[in-house]
């Protein structure tokens, strides 16, 4: 079935597809636009989830996944829901975005980029140490309402809804028809624009004294590399800037896009007041038509003239085999044959260059969380063995890890996935934002080297949300 051409042609799409849903359905209707900018629409798109909009029914919601030029995505409120912790994480989200994408209508015959997607946010650890309504769950699973997707050229809204009561075929097609109006209006009157910087952070809460508690955990962390307790240690340092306002997160990852055009950025907001954003470059899994790709990216070195030198680092090609042949070997024993370059290359994400190799597959019919559950953590967050590292994670780092180095992304009704690892990351809460970086330890590290690689992380992540950078550390960032 060609897209609706007009509002007469939505409402027969409709109510042929409402007439043909079974009792639990929901219906998924989706029409073409003609331009717009997800991320620059998606304050309009439920001008609740925001927590700025006057009576609105948003349940304040919202997801951006920018990877333009490639897909970009923007979603918001829940059409269904899931949230749980506990070691079968990962399986019970699989169960309910096949059952969630199973049980929609979806009459058109849309482009991928249109296709009905299950959004997901897992947190680092399988729980959260202590119980509260800020604690982040294990998993965060949704079927948005609202679904503006964009890639090339193209761009299609989406709106999902179970019927019933007063939701019929036809109030969601008028829905529908009249959001894609307003979209249109709000794009044609609000041209993107380079956002300007912040007018300035007025102090870190508690100062520059991050190096303080992180070098004595480094250098607990290297005792246990260096007596053969473990093989790697990634340990992480969390900073708290006070901004001199509350922000829009949507703010700080507009000149993302400009510093980091390679990596894929990211909005998770649970509810208003609080939003996980950042700009990942590392890519934990991604699935098209049963092809399956993950990166390797570990060692780290400021872009210039000498990053070509992080190739004959023996420190950062040792850190980085430990990732390759984590990820190669935990691929193997899920039954899959992956393939990879013999070498590692070069990586730029903004001012940061990586070590990076590729890694890719051919599934069989695995499902992509089931391959996700087995490569979570790699070793480029966490270390090696697994299970003690993770033990020592627990122990060493002063704060819960959240959202931070864990998967976020989608599976969508094709079965096609993408997720990444939420490094570069921050939380914003009101006015304060949460950065959070880590830094690999292996034999041959040393705790100076260490520090700086965490400074120059913060200092770069500051300068690309348009923060000050003179506050990052205390240290000069060589």
């Amino acid at each position: 079935m060609q897209a609706p051409n007009s509002f007469t042609e939505l409402l027969a799409v409709a109510s042929d597809s409402a007439r043909q849903l079974e009792e639990d359905g929901v219906l998924s209707l989706a029409m073409p636009l003609a331009g717009g900018d997800p991320m620059v629409l998606l304050p309009h798109l439920d001008p609740g989830a925001g927590g700025q909009g006057n009576g609105s029914q948003g349940d304040g919601f919202r997801f951006l996944w920018d990877g333009a030029p490639g897909l970009c995505l923007a979603a918001s409120g829940r059409c269904n829901s899931l949230e749980l912790s506990g070691p079968r994480r990962f399986e019970l989200a699989q169960r309910f975005a096949s059952a969630s994408l199973s049980r929609l209508a979806t009459p058109q015959n849309c482009p991928p980029l249109a296709r009905p997607r299950v959004l997901l946010a897992f947190g680092f650890f399988d729980a959260p140490l202590e119980q509260s309504a800020a604690a982040i769950p294990g998993v965060q699973a949704v079927l948005p309402r609202w679904q503006l997707s964009r890639q090339g050229l193209h761009c299609w809204l989406r709106l999902q809804r179970p019927l019933g009561g007063e939701v019929t075929a036809r109030s969601l097609a008028e829905e529908l028809w009249e959001k894609a109006q307003d979209l249109m209006a709000a794009w044609h009157g609000t041209p993107l624009r380079e956002t300007t910087p912040l007018r300035a952070i007025s102090q870190l809460r508690h100062g520059t004294h991050w190096e303080q508690g992180y070098r004595s955990a480094v250098e607990q962390a290297m005792n246990l590399v260096n007596q053969g307790d473990l093989q790697k240690l990634v340990l992480a340092v969390r900073q708290e800037l006070s901004l001199d306002r509350t922000i829009d997160p949507l703010e700080l990852l507009a000149p993302l896009r400009r510093h980091q055009s390679g990596s894929c950025r990211f909005l998770w907001q649970r509810a208003a007041g609080s939003a996980l954003i950042g700009a990942s470059p590392e890519r934990l899994l991604t699935v098209r038509q049963n092809q399956l790709r993950s990166d390797a990216l570990a060692g780290t070195t400021p872009w210039g003239p000498g990053a070509s030198e992080l190739l004959q680092s023996v420190k950062d090609r040792h850190e980085h085999d430990l990732v390759v042949d984590t990820i190669t070997a935990v691929l193997r024993r899920a039954g899959l044959n992956p393939c990879r370059p013999r070498h590692p290359r070069l990586a730029r994400h903004g001012q940061l260059v990586h070590l990076h190799t590729p890694i890719t597959a051919h599934l069989q019919g695995e499902q992509p969380l089931a391959i996700a559950a087995a490569l979570h953590p790699t070793p480029a967050v966490a270390g090696l063995p697994r299970k003690e590292a993770m033990g020592w994670l627990r122990s060493l780092e002063p704060f819960e890890r959240g959202h931070y180095a864990a998967p976020i992304g989608w599976i969508d009704s094709a079965g096609d996935a993408d997720l990444r690892v939420a490094i570069r990351s921050g939380t914003l809460r009101g006015s304060q934002l949460e950065l959070t970086a880590g830094a690999g330890l292996v034999r041959g590290s040393t705790v100076e080297r260490e520090l700086q690689e965490v400074a120059l992380k913060l200092g770069v992540l500051q300068q690309q949300l348009n923060l000050p950078t003179q506050l990052a550390s205390n240290r000069s960032i060589v």
